[in-house]
């Protein structure tokens, strides 16, 4: 009897062992990163150097794929339906990851359950930026304009429900003030007009507006951030100018299907987390005007869920609807 019960013990172990060190060699086969936006943006140049380094610790091979389409909704369900084995990751945005969910009636995945998060990684603060034919120098100048005509003075977003939009709504609202919105395509669309005056306001993230502002084509009036930006010491935050409480920006992090085991989520997380905070990784990022936030899993769980509530409540306070 204790012959055959040590026989089917071995047997067992035999059986389970290959499960366990499988389960502990994670990863061993290339990991994919899918960026549900274009090449050459804020998201792809993120997951490039993050996926670079998390290649180099990891040891295996790191993918980027970009998947653009949908607002940001077609590489977003493609992240929803992988296996969850940790092999596929996704860029989350406050586009296809907050705003998206009260935007459209019909979203392929549910932003909260359809996913777990892996990790935050940046935050890109928003400037307040004019075209000097608007003219007006100040938050309090273009306030007290637009309060003067209401609805005249046009601003632009990168499209209906951008980061863009909702920021500029949300300023709009608690300055008490009416405008004028045209959507563009994305970001870099909706600067021809700008620079060409068609349009006279934007409110975009620093690595797209600074340029410009340093180049002396648009005027910078506030910075959308708790603090004033190192690289616009004499610009003061919108808080400052007048809108107490006023703050706006955009976020990337890296979410993966749910269910994904504690242990892979864990080593997923340290590479994530590691990578961001590698003095050169940090440093190329801040150049782009990104600052690293990193942190846990839980953490990015719940500032998720928050931004999902306040997208809805600027999306329907606002009234926008789809294009």
């Amino acid at each position: 009897m204790n012959r055959r019960l040590f026989i089917m013990l071995s047997l067992a172990a035999a059986y389970t062992a290959p499960l366990a060190v499988q389960a502990s060699e994670f990863p061993n086969k290339p990991i994919r990163i899918i960026v549900p936006y274009a090449a050459g943006g804020t998201t792809d140049m993120l997951a490039r150097v993050v996926g670079k380094h998390m290649s180099d610790s990891l040891g295996q091979s790191v993918i980027v794929e970009n998947k653009p389409g949908a607002n940001g909704m077609l590489g977003s369900s493609m992240v929803a339906r992988s296996a969850s084995d940790g092999y596929t990751i996704g860029i989350a945005t406050p586009g296809n990851h907050a705003a998206n969910a009260s935007l459209y009636k019909e979203v392929p995945y549910d932003t909260i359950k359809d996913f777990t998060a892996v990790s935050q990684a940046v935050n890109s603060p928003m400037i307040l930026v004019a075209h000097p034919s608007l003219g007006v120098k100040t938050v309090a100048e273009l306030i007290a304009k637009a309060k003067a005509a209401p609805g005249t003075v046009i601003y632009a977003s990168g499209g209906t429900g951008s980061s863009m939009h909702l920021a500029m709504e949300q300023f709009a609202k608690m300055a008490g003030i009416e405008m004028v919105h045209v959507p563009y395509k994305g970001s870099g669309n909706s600067y021809i007009d700008l620079l060409s005056g068609r349009v006279s306001l934007l409110m975009d993230i620093s690595p797209q507006a600074l340029p410009r502002v340093r180049s002396g084509e648009l005027i910078a009036l506030g910075t959308a951030s708790e603090k004033r930006l190192p690289e616009l010491p004499d610009v003061p935050t919108i808080d400052e100018a007048g809108v107490t409480g006023y703050r706006a920006g955009s976020w990337y992090g890296f979410v993966g299907p749910k269910g994904i085991p504690k242990d892979t989520l864990g080593k997923l997380n340290t590479a994530i987390n590691t990578a961001l905070r590698d003095p050169a990784t940090e440093k190329q990022l801040k150049d782009a005007g990104l600052q690293v936030v990193a942190g846990t899993p839980e953490a990015f769980q719940t500032f998720i869920e928050a931004e999902v509530k306040k997208s809805a409540q600027i999306i329907h306070d606002a009234g926008i609807q789809p294009d």
